[in-house]
């Protein structure tokens, strides 16, 4: 599998993740779709963010699939639109205006030293006994945080403490292909 996404692949991910969102929010119904691109069709992990007016409005996904990537992409879209915990579910009033961004995520990687991550290039995910949190590459970039920041900033979505990293939290970085329609 390619790690990279064509110009054409991104387009059709947008494009599932867009009419899987109006068709749920609408009609109540899930698009079916066959696709046949290998990389479309690989086994990954994604994030689908879902913005409108440039404010966040929901942003879900999983690390991992047993399933293809386009299917994945299009469950985390509905899903981002109607499960987030944050956000009321979007509804048909919601259809007409927001903006996308897909994120094709590598599998995690355990670190040894926080020296390993590289802002702007990695995702964190942290884990302290019960709690657990992500934030994706781009977030670091678009607040300008530097490592240390990122790290508390990942701590406290999790719901630890924001220096909670420094000890005995399990550090994980991932790197991801981001690409959006907006």
């Amino acid at each position: 599998m390619n790690s990279d996404l064509s110009a054409t692949e991104k387009e059709k991910l947008l494009a599932i993740a867009r009419e899987s969102i109006v068709s749920h929010l609408r009609k109540r119904q899930i698009p079916d779709y066959t696709i046949e691109e290998e990389n479309l069709s690989a086994r990954r992990g994604c994030f689908v963010t879902i913005k409108c007016e440039g404010k966040l409005r929901g942003c879900l996904g999983q690390f991992t699939s047993d399933k293809p990537l386009y299917q994945q992409v299009r469950e985390m879209a509905i899903a981002a639109a109607t499960r987030d915990p944050r956000f009321y579910p979007m509804g048909d009033e919601d259809a007409e205006s927001f903006a996308l961004e897909i994120s094709v995520l590598s599998p995690l990687k355990k670190i040894e030293t926080i020296e390993e991550i590289e802002v702007g290039k990695h995702g964190l995910y942290i884990e302290k006994n019960f709690y657990r949190g992500v934030l994706l590459p781009q977030v670091a970039v678009e607040y300008c945080w530097d490592r240390d920041t990122f790290l508390s900033q990942t701590c406290l979505k999790a719901g630890l403490d924001s220096d909670d990293w420094k000890e005995e939290a399990d550090i994980f970085i991932f790197s991801a292909e981001v690409f959006g329609d907006s």
